[in-house]
């Protein structure tokens, strides 16, 4: 039995999320519906006119997402690197202009490499197992003077996550990043299809507010990977706290550079690995 299309007033579209005609199977009944889903289009980053690398991405703080991406890349030292951002809109897809210093225009050539880059993929033309270990964060030293964060805080902070993510509320097709406070408190949010997106947006609109400091909590609502450990460790983050498992290679690389490293955080409970 198929039900007529709903006749509900049209929503006002909502950046980042698309609109999509469905059928919804339960049983022997069908229903013709519209439905909500995660947008995800292709964003080039362009630096002095040079395109450097094409992500897929959510279409939504595309100047947070190339600045933090710059950073957690390693393309920019620091936000005075950078001149000007432009977002430029067209049919196939969407670029971010950034028009950056000589000396980070310079680093940016010596380590350019043209790439597709899968959903939020941050290896993505790396071609050869010398070219990766060269891609890693150098070992530093350990933060020595860092506020300790308890796991009494971390389950406040992961429990208050869920109602500030508009995007998976109306897609439950994203991830999201966010920023915690001593107490427990959230901060700031960023969200997208991709978790290592996610975070580059979290990192690039602190650091555009002036808020990226070693004592912060990055959260993440996926697993914790190398990928995701390295972004934090080249911004400076001290401590990162994700709900699901870190990987391996994440545990290595955290312990080497001085960073606090948490998983399964839910509830009250965190399991520490670095």
């Amino acid at each position: 039995m198929s039900s007529a299309p709903d006749n509900a007033v049209a929503e006002p579209p909502v950046q980042g999320v698309a609109r999509v005609a469905v059928t919804r199977h339960a049983g022997r009944s069908t229903q013709h519906q519209a439905d909500r889903v995660i947008d995800e289009q292709p964003v080039a980053l362009v630096y002095n006119g040079v395109s450097h690398v094409v992500m897929m991405a959510t279409p939504l703080d595309l100047e947070d997402f190339a600045i933090g991406f710059s950073l957690s890349e390693g393309l920019l030292m620091s936000l005075d690197e950078v001149r000007d951002v432009e977002v430029q809109a067209g049919p196939l897809g969407v670029s971010v202009q950034l028009q950056v210093s000589p000396r980070a225009f310079d680093r940016f050539k010596d380590r350019r490499r043209q790439l597709a880059g899968r959903t939020g993929c941050g290896l993505c033309g790396i071609d050869s197992l010398e070219a990766f270990h060269d891609s890693l964060p150098a070992p530093t030293t350990p933060v020595q003077v860092r506020t300790p964060w308890s796991t009494e805080a971390m389950g406040r902070a992961m429990r208050a996550l869920p109602p500030l993510q508009a995007l998976q509320a109306q897609t439950g097709g994203c991830h999201a990043a966010a920023w915690a406070t001593q107490a427990g408190g959230i901060a700031l949010v960023r969200e997208d299809v991709g978790r290592h997106n996610a975070l580059d947006k979290l990192i690039g609109a602190l650091a555009r507010r002036g808020e990226l400091t070693p004592d912060g909590l990055a959260l993440v609502s996926s697993r914790a990977s190398h990928e995701m450990v390295s972004k934090c460790v080249r911004a400076g983050i001290g401590t990162m706290a994700a709900i699901s498992a870190p990987t391996a290679l994440a545990i290595q690389l955290a312990e080497r550079s001085g960073l606090s490293l948490f998983g399964f955080c839910r509830g009250d409970s965190a399991v520490e690995y670095a």
